[in-house]
């Protein structure tokens, strides 16, 4: 048997198992009864449903991964992609072309597959848990804005790296790294004015004691403020959240209009401090650091298997190519992608309390931070004791407990000025 295929395979069926055993051991990790520190926020139904809430959320993906890994499976096996290729090879058009049809018809189908999971998810299980607050329309529109995003910003992207590979020579990967680099960092520029309001209606904020007890805080912190918007997130969902977003000219603050209806001026503010903590501890640049030489190392690694026939039989491919190569390739990274994404998870926790310590010492409202994470936790129905493994592998923020305790030992602390 092919060499890649086994490997390929591989990869599928172990994934899938690592994420079933993954997932059930986590199920089971849910304590029954609730932590003392939650006492007085979450009562005994609600403590219970949030279980709920995560057991059938399990269920849901379990079943998924259980549907989608053998049709990927016999896709593979099947000659699936032999047969999109000889589809798109059919209009006689350029290589670069050919390869924008043979990825835009697996995208579709692809987005075609996921869409009733979308909907359960969304018109069931959220609902079912008050979460849903989307329409029909909005869901329908929704679904064509990210198609028409991944054909214009997606074609563009890739039509760059085909025509780079086709041209460059043995330089092609360091071409296509640094093109993508440069319109990745430009995509962060303009998303918040030009991509997210295709989505979301972004609305200063208005005047009042949030929006002073915000500025000045960032002025105490020096810290130059472009704008604070809410979103109406209410739009979709009534889960809560608020970010950071844009660089320069276009950095501003978003808060979900969910999140100011539920917390008082004192805890949005102290989530907003941990927030800005990411940017004067250099986490965004080191994040797009990372980021950057991460995507190096794909582009390198992708140049040494462009047209590798023994990869393309493995698909039972008819006709190599740059853009199938592309595809491919990703099967392949995939493992390295997982242990690459790890690691990240771990630098994303370790910032996240170092952003919870630098809003501790310079908000000085650790009881209000402390309020404001249970709340959010209670208001998502969070799951409070995760199992490790599952924290290890795929979480990005540090369990709530876990922030609370150490939020608690930073503010025991004695400032630097006492003696």
């Amino acid at each position: 048997m092919n060499c890649f295929l086994i490997i390929i395979l591989s990869v599928l069926i172990g994934t899938y198992l690592l994420d079933l055993i993954v997932d059930t051991l986590n199920v089971r990790h849910v304590k029954t009864v609730l932590p003392e520190e939650f006492e007085g926020y979450y009562d005994a139904d609600k403590y219970k449903k949030s279980q709920e809430y995560l057991r059938e959320n399990t269920r849901f993906g379990i079943v998924s991964d259980t549907i989608t890994t053998p049709i990927t499976i016999a896709f593979i096996l099947f000659g699936g992609f032999n047969m999109v290729d000889q589809f798109a090879r059919g209009f006689n058009l350029g290589s670069i072309l050919t390869g924008l049809v043979f990825t835009g018809v697996l995208l579709l189908a692809l987005q075609v597959l996921s869409i009733p999971f979308s909907i359960y998810s969304t018109f069931v299980i959220e609902e079912k848990y008050g979460f849903n607050k989307t329409t029909p329309k909005t869901f329908i529109l929704d679904i064509l804005k990210g198609w028409l995003l991944i054909a214009v910003i997606g074609g563009i992207v890739l039509s760059a790296v085909l025509w780079f590979f086709e041209k460059a020579g043995p330089w092609a990967w360091l071409y296509c790294w640094i093109a993508v680099t440069i319109f990745q960092i430009f995509l962060m520029f303009i998303a918040p004015v030009v991509i997210m309001p295709i989505f979301n209606k972004f609305i200063p904020l208005e005047e009042g004691e949030l929006k002073k007890t915000i500025e000045d805080y960032a002025r105490s912190q020096k810290f130059k403020l472009k704008g604070i918007f809410t979103m109406d997130g209410s739009k979709r969902s009534t889960k809560t959240n608020a970010f950071f977003t844009g660089f320069g000219r276009f950095r501003r603050i978003v808060l979900f209009d969910t999140l100011v209806e539920k917390h008082t001026v004192k805890e949005l503010v102290s989530i907003l401090a941990h927030e800005m903590g990411h940017y004067k501890k250099k986490h965004i640049f080191k994040s797009i650091v990372i980021s950057i030489l991460s995507t190096g190392l794909m582009f390198g690694i992708l140049s040494l298997f462009i047209n590798n026939r023994e990869l393309f039989a493995a698909f039972k491919m008819q006709e190599t190519s740059i853009y199938a190569s592309l595809l491919f390739f990703g099967f392949l990274y995939s493992p390295i992608q997982m242990v690459l994404s790890i690691f990240g998870n771990m630098l994303s926790r370790r910032h996240e309390y170092d952003a919870d310590e630098y809003a501790v010492k310079t908000y000085k409202a650790s009881a209000s931070m402390i309020a404001a994470l249970k709340k959010l936790s209670v208001e998502n129905l969070s799951n409070l004791t995760p199992h490790p493994l599952k924290v290890f592998l795929s979480y990005s923020h540090p369990p709530v407990l876990e922030r609370i305790q150490a939020i608690r030992r930073i503010s025991s602390q004695p400032s630097p000025e006492q003696p």
